[in-house]
């Protein structure tokens, strides 16, 4: 099939800052579906209905956003442009962040930070997975060996060591010795396999949102509340879906808007004013810049290869 090669110029009627938006579906400083450059752009690949497909985004001097997307997935990617950026987040001006002076500075300070959606459940609920009882420098390990050896090489001009995430096929595929190699354990990959036998269907909770997407999502075996929750945030731009059981997060929020940890409970209930919008509140509190006081030593990076 011909490679299609497309472009679309688009202005946003409300602020918006481009990076802050698409910052969730990083992968860390190496991700291969991911990366920055030096004109200020960004490049994301993506596996659509389409096909693949890779974009550049970037937001020029007049304010418009100007993208160009390559492969079989390249109109399918302008298409859900705006989407993607935030333009589908109409709960935005209904949220009141005065519950908290942290919340309402950074709403203050941060008016272009918007919930982009993807519209693509299956990109976002592989690394989901595997960021599943793990540090994160161990998921993203995997997730960058699983793209450069199962999935392809990036259409269009990408930067060099771009890759598409791997289709649910190509998951299917592979053996119990090449998820050892990239370091995912037996758990992680019987959910990933899973996931992948029924990824035609999982789609669809892109369509449904809310809680009646996530709770589809959770049929899966292995797709809990938190992993649910994760896609759920890149995937429909979900604005109260809360990561609970994140190693972390409880108590992040707990010492940024109580002054001490908290577990998932009380994370819970000092986010209760946020409903419907608790996921807002959270990404407020993460993009304030806060840091929580560090009393110990920070969890073991495994390597799951060596066992």
């Amino acid at each position: 099939m011909t490679e299609s090669r497309s472009c679309r110029s688009w202005r946003p009627p409300h602020a918006l800052d481009v990076a802050a938006v698409l910052d969730p579906l990083c992968r860390g400083a190496a991700d291969p579906t991911f990366r920055a450059d030096h004109s200020g752009g960004l490049w994301l690949t993506a596996t659509t209905p389409a096909g693949s497909g890779t974009a550049h985004v970037r937001r020029d001097g007049s304010g418009d956003v100007r993208a160009r997307a390559w492969g079989d997935g390249a109109d399918w990617l302008l298409d859900g442009l705006p989407a993607l950026l935030g333009a589908s987040d109409t709960a935005f001006g209904d949220f009141e962040p005065h519950h908290h002076p942290l919340v309402r500075a950074t709403h203050r300070r941060a008016p272009g930070l918007r919930l982009g959606a993807t519209g693509r459940v299956w990109d976002a609920l592989v690394p989901a997975v595997l960021e599943q009882r793990v540090t994160v420098v161990e998921a993203h390990r995997s997730w960058r060996e699983l793209c450069r050896r199962f999935g392809a090489p990036a259409p269009g001009p990408a930067p060099e060591g771009m890759r598409v995430p791997p289709t649910p096929h190509a998951l299917l595929r592979v053996t119990d010795w090449e998820w050892h190699l990239a370091g995912v354990d037996a758990t992680r990959r019987r959910t990933l396999v899973a996931c992948a036998r029924v990824a035609h269907r999982l789609e669809r909770a892109a369509v449904l949102g809310g809680e009646e997407g996530r709770r589809l999502l959770r049929l899966v075996p292995g797709v809990g509340a938190w992993t649910a929750a994760e896609v759920a945030q890149r995937a429909w731009g979900d604005p109260d879906a809360v990561s609970v059981g994140d190693f972390h997060l409880s108590t992040v929020v707990g010492w940024a808007l109580a002054g001490r940890p908290l577990d998932d409970d009380g994370m819970l209930e000092v986010l209760a004013p946020y409903a419907p919008q608790r996921h807002r509140a959270v990404r407020y509190v993460r993009a304030s810049g806060f840091r929580r006081p560090r009393f110990g030593p920070r969890t073991a990076v495994r390597d799951h290869r060596a066992v």
